[in-house]
């Protein structure tokens, strides 16, 4: 049986490409679909502002008149210039578990990122640092939040069969909140507070909201520039990331914080949990879609923290103990339950450490790959 592997060039390619996970995970407890919509944006260069600045290309993989494969390729031409690296990314590798499939997809990617002058590859990596990345590896057997990934267990055997190895791992834990903070949460907070005069800014609408996002935006450049994979996001993919996470952020779980001269020094983001209302919803959110959406915001007992940036002056004061104190006192005062996180690189211990004085469990492992040419 001969496999055909052709670029996607037409909106019906498209959507062939956007639906195949839909049958892959079909009937599985713990995968949770993407709005379809989103992800149709993000192979469109119309609609994707990081083309401006990628070559990228994405092919699906046939087997008998059916789709059975997917894969993506990237240069990212601002990663590339941060790390003075020329690597490609391969994205978004999705395939039933056959290796013919997956030869078939990883040599065309490999190909392609070679010919444009690239001396290795690497991945699964997305657009940024938001986007699709890594591939899951260790926690099959919980569901995905809405900002992480969930995938077979024979994706990551196929990567590694065909000689890649570990370049970065990410780690994700779910935190069992307390009835209340414990004592010595609550000390250290108030030492921290006092000692470096941090204020709190809580909010109540969107609208209050909206002054505060380009300092936020401009901590996250700051924070995230030294991780791995990371660049610094322009104004065009901030408002592509406003547009995509503000629906569904709930003002009370967003907190920033100032410094003793009234300046933005950090902010945390959290929302309410939409695994398993995605999950009903089935990638649409219409004609019913929204419906199960719109329970889930109102009164969650668990939600996704998911984002969290400090400046880097203040990251070894104590002001990121301070943060999660006071997120998760209006997460109990909320009736909230459990907290899940997005991916934390391993290597950043920082952050890490900052769920140690919680009742937490470490879950979860995504896993980039590389392989020099």
């Amino acid at each position: 049986m001969s496999i055909v592997v052709r670029e996607i060039l037409t909106d019906s390619d498209r959507k062939a490409f956007v639906n195949l996970p839909y049958r892959l995970y079909r009937n599985n407890p713990y995968w949770v679909p993407p709005l379809k919509k989103g992800e149709l944006k993000m192979l469109t260069p119309e609609e994707n502002p990081a083309f401006e600045f990628c070559d990228v290309a994405f092919w699906i993989a046939e087997k008998n008149g059916k789709v059975v494969g997917r894969i993506g390729a990237i240069i990212h031409h601002l990663a590339n210039k941060k790390t003075g690296k020329k690597m490609g990314r391969f994205t978004r590798f999705e395939l039933i578990d056959d290796e013919n499939v997956a030869d078939a997809l990883i040599n065309t990617a490999e190909a392609w990122i070679k010919n444009k002058g690239m001396e290795g590859i690497h991945g699964p990596l997305g657009f940024s640092n938001l986007d699709h990345q890594a591939v899951l590896i260790e926690g099959f057997d919980h569901i995905a939040s809405m900002a992480s990934e969930y995938h077979h267990e024979y994706y990551h055997k196929h990567i590694e069969r065909r000689g890649y190895v570990k370049e970065e791992d990410w780690l994700e834990f779910r935190i069992t909140l307390p009835e209340t903070i414990p004592d010595k949460v609550k000390r250290v907070s108030q030492i921290v507070k006092e000692r470096h005069g941090f204020q709190t800014v809580h909010f109540t609408s969107k609208r209050e909201m909206e002054p505060y996002i380009p300092k936020i935006f401009d901590i996250f450049n700051e924070a995230f520039e030294g991780l791995f994979s990371t660049f610094r996001f322009n104004e065009k993919i901030v408002k592509s990331i406003i547009d995509k996470y503000m629906p569904i952020l709930k003002p009370e779980f967003v907190n920033v914080f100032l410094d003793g001269k009234d300046e933005t020094v950090g902010f945390i983001i959290a929302a309410p949990s939409l695994s398993k209302a995605l999950q009903k919803a089935r990638g649409k959110l219409f004609p019913f879609g929204f419906i199960p959406i719109q329970k889930a915001m109102k009164h969650p007992e668990e939600v996704d923290l998911l984002l969290t940036g400090v400046k880097a002056e203040y990251a070894s004061q104590g002001l990121p103990a301070l943060m999660m104190g006071n997120l998760y006192q209006k997460f109990i005062d909320n009736g909230v339950k459990w907290v899940e996180t997005t991916g934390m690189q391993e290597s950043n211990h920082v952050a890490i450490q900052s769920w140690k004085s919680w009742n937490h469990i470490q879950h979860k492992r995504k896993r980039c790959y590389q392989k020099m040419f």
